[in-house]
């Protein structure tokens, strides 16, 4: 058995541009895929128009809220079958920010061959237009919701990037990207650099570098823009 991490698009109506060929090949293969969102897992399978009659796949569900077991006893019936399986993210790599991760997790416990494949990482795609370290950088996935909190964190990455040279990189929820922003821009020292990678690979995407005191003197709107912010010196 193998499972095979399926990349998706980051942005809408861009597959034929980001995935290579070697995604929709394998995608036809498979009739059984773990997804953390089932309608969006089969609406981009569709849309690849590979031949699969969707009613006829399996799809179990795989968010930050499904049980660990479940997941095993699903890998477990499809090792014990000898059939391949798929983990589909919502947007991007499988794994990478992504509950596909417990599934890659459980795979490797099992002795199942893990097989990554090429496709769209915004992680990856900020930190290469950023202009910031690429040697050494750490991604925090989402600040906390608190302000108070999320300040005293983002100080702390500030301190770790300056100190370290290490490229820190987090997300936030769409909606709140701009009060993010704000705080970064109020707590941060005037020399450090901020990038924001917004909206990537999509036809209004932008990557943007400055300093805290220059982005200061800009204007930027990212409300409910997908958006990976790096902090580095």
């Amino acid at each position: 058995m193998k499972l095979y991490l399926i990349p998706t698009p980051l942005a809408d109506n861009t597959s034929n541009v980001v995935l290579p060929s070697q995604v929709p090949d394998s995608v036809k293969e498979l009739d059984v895929f773990f997804a953390e969102e089932l309608r969006t897992a089969r609406r981009f399978i569709s849309g690849l128009r590979v031949g699969k009659v969707i009613e006829s796949l399996t799809f179990y569900e795989l968010h930050k809220k499904t049980p660990e077991a479940d997941t095993l006893a699903q890998l477990k019936a499809l090792l014990k079958e000898g059939k391949d399986a798929g983990v589909l993210s919502e947007a991007g790599c499988p794994g990478v920010a992504d509950p596909g991760a417990v599934a890659v997790k459980l795979a490797h416990q099992l002795g199942i061959e893990v097989v990554p494949l090429v496709g769209p990482s915004s992680l990856l795609l900020a930190l290469m237009a950023s202009g910031m370290s690429g040697q050494s950088f750490v991604f925090h996935g989402y600040l906390p919701i608190d302000r108070p909190q999320r300040v005293k964190v983002i100080k702390s990455l500030e301190k770790e990037a300056l100190g370290r040279h290490q490229t820190q990189l987090f997300i936030e929820t769409p909606y709140r990207n701009n009060q993010v922003f704000e705080d970064i821009l109020i707590h941060c020292q005037p020399t450090t650099r901020l990038c924001v990678a917004c909206q990537l690979t999509a036809p209004d995407s932008f990557v943007k570098t400055y300093t805290i005191k220059d982005w200061k003197t800009k204007t930027l709107d990212l409300h409910k823009k997908p958006t990976v912010f790096l902090i580095g010196s």
